[in-house]
C-alpha cells in the first residue's frame, strides 16, 4: 500500500512537473528564435537598403565592403541579387538553397518567421529582405545566419530547467514517501498491535499520534475495543479461577464426609461408594486443573527463569518403573529449560504414562533447543493430533482413562507463555511425539 501510494503521488507530480517545465522550455525557444529574427531581419533590412541605394547610384563598392566585414564578424554569409535572380554580391559561404525565399522575397514579402531553435539544430536560419520600395524592387538580400548563440541559450535554459525538475521531483518524491508513510502510520500501528494480540500480549495497544483524523479515531476505537475484549476475557478467567479455588474446599470437605459414611454402609451399598469416590476424585482433578489453566494464562507461575532438567525428570523414574514401562533420557545433567518447558515435559510424561502399555518405552531428548517426548504407545490419528490441544478433548477410545481433558490445553499455553512452540507428531512405528521448539536464547 505504501509503496502504490508513493508511486501514485510521484506519477502525479512528475505529470505536473512535466505540464510546467516542457511548455516553459518551449516557450523561450520560440522567444529566443523570435530574438533571432528580430535581431537578424534589421541587418537584413539594413543590407536591402545598401543595395537599392547600390542598384540606384551603379555602385556596389560599399555594399560589398559592409557585407564581407558583416560575414567575418558574425560568420554569416549574405547574398544579394537582382530583379532576374542575378547574384550582384556575395560574402562568406552560402549553402542553403535560397530559390523559394528569394521568389517570396522578389513577391515583396519578408521573412516572418524561424525554425524553432532548438538545442539540436538547425545549425543556420535564412532570411531574405527584398530591397526597394513596393513595386520598385531592385532585388533581394539573402542572410544565412548561424544559430550557435541561440542554441547556447536555450540549451542552458533548458538544461536549468531539468535540473529544477530532477531536483523538484527528488524533493516531491521524499514528499510523496512521508506523506505516504503519514496517512498510513495509523494502518501500521493497527496491523503491529493486531499481530501481537494474535501472538497473545494482549495487553498490546495501538499508539494514536500521527496520520489522518480518520485514521486516528479508528486507532481510538480499535483500543477501546481491545480494551473491551480484554477485560471480558479477565472477567472469564477470574471467574474460573475463582470458581475452581471455591470448589476446592467443598469438594475435600465432602470427600471427608464421604469417606465418614463409609464404615456405616452395608456391603450392597460399596460398589456404588467406590464408584461415587472415583467421581469426587476426577471432579477434584478437573477443578485442580481448571485452576491451573486459569493460573497459565493470567501469566502466573511462568516466570522466565530456567531450572536444570535432568533432576526434574529423574522423578518420573520410580512412576514409570512402577508401571512396567522403560524411561530414557538423553539429556545432559547440565541441560536448563524454562520453567514453563519443564512443565510442558511433566504434562507429556504424565499423559505418557497413562497410555503406553506395560513393557513401552518412553524416550526424552533435547538438542538444538527441542524438546521431545517419544512413545511407543497406541498414539493418534491426524485428526484427533489437530484436536488434542483443545480443552476438554478426550479420544473416544481413550474414554476410560482417567483425565479431565485439559492437560494439553495447560501445555499449549505453557509452551506460548515461554514463547515456544508446541507440537505433536506420530512416532515410527506408532506412537506419539511431543515436541516443545523453544525459543533461541540470545
Amino acid at each position: 500500500m505504501n509503496s502504490r501510494l508513493v508511486v501514485t503521488f510521484t506519477t502525479l507530480i512528475v505529470f505536473l512537473i512535466a505540464a510546467l517545465a516542457v511548455p516553459l522550455g518551449l516557450a523561450y525557444a520560440s522567444h529566443r528564435t523570435n530574438r533571432l529574427l528580430l535581431d537578424r531581419r534589421a541587418d537584413a533590412t539594413r543590407f536591402a537598403e545598401l543595395a537599392d541605394q547600390a542598384a540606384r547610384e551603379d555602385d556596389r563598392s560599399g555594399l560589398i565592403a559592409e557585407i564581407d566585414r558583416y560575414a567575418e564578424l558574425y560568420g554569416a554569409a549574405v547574398r544579394v541579387r537582382d530583379r532576374d535572380g542575378s547574384v550582384l554580391a556575395t560574402a562568406g559561404r552560402f549553402d542553403a538553397d535560397d530559390r523559394e525565399a528569394t521568389r517570396l522575397a522578389l513577391s515583396g514579402r519578408t521573412t516572418e518567421e524561424l525554425p524553432t531553435i532548438n538545442p539540436f539544430g538547425p545549425a543556420t536560419v535564412l532570411l531574405a529582405e527584398p530591397a526597394g520600395r513596393d513595386a520598385q524592387l531592385s532585388g533581394v538580400v539573402l542572410l544565412e545566419a548561424p544559430t550557435d548563440r541561440a542554441r547556447q541559450d536555450v540549451s542552458l535554459v533548458w538544461g536549468a530547467l531539468l535540473v529544477g525538475a530532477l531536483v523538484a521531483l527528488g524533493y516531491s518524491a521524499l514528499v510523496a514517501r512521508r506523506l505516504a508513510r503519514w496517512i498510513l502510520r495509523p494502518v501500521t500501528e493497527l496491523d503491529r498491535t493486531t499481530q501481537a494480540i494474535a501472538q497473545g500480549r494482549l495487553d498490546a495497544r495501538a499508539h494514536p499520534g500521527a496520520g489522518p483524523s480518520e485514521l486516528r479515531r479508528l486507532e481510538e476505537r480499535f483500543n477501546t475495543m481491545a480494551d473491551a475484549v480484554s477485560n471480558a476475557m479477565e472477567r472469564q478467567r477470574a471467574f474460573v479461577a475463582d470458581a475452581s479455588h471455591e470448589l476446592r474446599t467443598p469438594l475435600t470437605a465432602l470427600g471427608l464426609r464421604l469417606e465418614n459414611l463409609e464404615p456405616h454402609l452395608r456391603g450392597e451399598g460399596t460398589a456404588e461408594f467406590g464408584e461415587a469416590m472415583a467421581e469426587l476424585d476426577r471432579l477434584a482433578l478437573l477443578v485442580e486443573d481448571l485452576l491451573a489453566l486459569a493460573k497459565v494464562e493470567a501469566g502466573a507461575g511462568v516466570e522466565g527463569k530456567e531450572i536444570p532438567l535432568a533432576p526434574r525428570l529423574g522423578t518420573w523414574r520410580e512412576v514409570y518403573a512402577a508401571k512396567g514401562i522403560h524411561l530414557i533420557t538423553e539429556i545432559s545433567e547440565m541441560a536448563v529449560v524454562p520453567e514453563a518447558a519443564a512443565r510442558v515435559a511433566d504434562i507429556a510424561l504424565d499423559n505418557a504414562q497413562k497410555f503406553v502399555p506395560e513393557g513401552g518405552t518412553v524416550t526424552v531428548t533435547l538438542e538444538d533447543g527441542v524438546l521431545r517426548i517419544a512413545d511407543d504407545g497406541p498414539g493418534l490419528g491426524e485428526e484427533e493430533r489437530a484436536e488434542a490441544l483443545g480443552r476438554f478433548w478426550r479420544s473416544g477410545a481413550h474414554a476410560n482413562v482417567v483425565g479431565s481433558g485439559l492437560g494439553l490445553a495447560i501445555a499449549a499455553e505453557l509452551a506460548r507463555a515461554c514463547g515456544a512452540t508446541l507440537a505433536l507428531l506420530p512416532a515410527v512405528p506408532h506412537g506419539l511425539v511431543v515436541e516443545l521448539r523453544l525459543r533461541a536464547q540470545p
